[in-house]
């Protein structure tokens, strides 16, 4: 395949795609080149997105915890993911996203997984609010810490506005990991912070 660039010159999408790579930091890569229409974008075309919220479960670390919530009290992770299961489907998420002109959101999955000490919070949907997953992962703690129940949650999403004073967990746990365009063909992303 090949691929016209700015330049005018005809050069293949591995050539291409090795030039990117080169400039792009080392924790940032892209993975194959594909040739779309000219008027192609992206967030229109995406299907499915994938974000991935990272807590550490443990003593201070500062390695761990710049990538990760350091949280230091033992967390309910059980809890944490039967609780998140209310929120799988298609729901308006005014209460965990703020005003939005069209709130309704489809959540295809959300699971809370401990490995030793760490956390996960995978959040799978077709479209996401501003700050929506931050504001989950937000009362998933709560409830996490016993600050709050299952029925707390299910309250809360009915809720026209802004749940638990608004709180939102700090961007620097949260990765968007997948996204899937319309035509199914991933695009997976590597550490994309947010």
């Amino acid at each position: 395949m090949t691929v016209f660039t700015w330049t005018g010159r005809v050069i293949s999408a591995e050539v291409l795609g090795r030039a990117i790579r080169a400039v792009l930091p080392p924790d940032v890569t892209i993975g194959p080149l594909r040739r779309v229409d000219i008027g192609f974008q992206p967030r229109r075309a995406a299907v499915r997105r994938e974000y991935r919220y990272t807590i550490w479960n443990g003593p201070r670390s500062p390695l761990r915890e710049r990538y990760a919530l350091g949280v230091r009290e033992p967390l309910d992770a059980p809890a944490m993911h039967a609780a998140a299961q209310l929120l799988v489907g298609r729901h308006d998420f005014s209460a965990f996203g703020g005003k939005h002109r069209q709130p309704i959101r489809t959540l295809m999955g959300v699971r809370v997984r401990r490995t030793g000490r760490t956390v996960t919070v995978d959040v799978a949907g077709d479209a996401f609010l501003r700050q929506m997953v931050r504001s989950i992962v937000a009362a998933l703690l709560r409830i996490g810490h016993g600050q709050a129940t299952t029925t707390d949650l299910e309250v809360a999403l009915r809720s026209p506005g802004r749940v638990f004073a608004g709180q939102v967990a700090p961007p620097h746990g949260l990765s968007l990991r997948r996204v899937v365009l319309g035509d199914g063909s991933p695009v997976s992303i590597g550490k994309a912070r947010g």
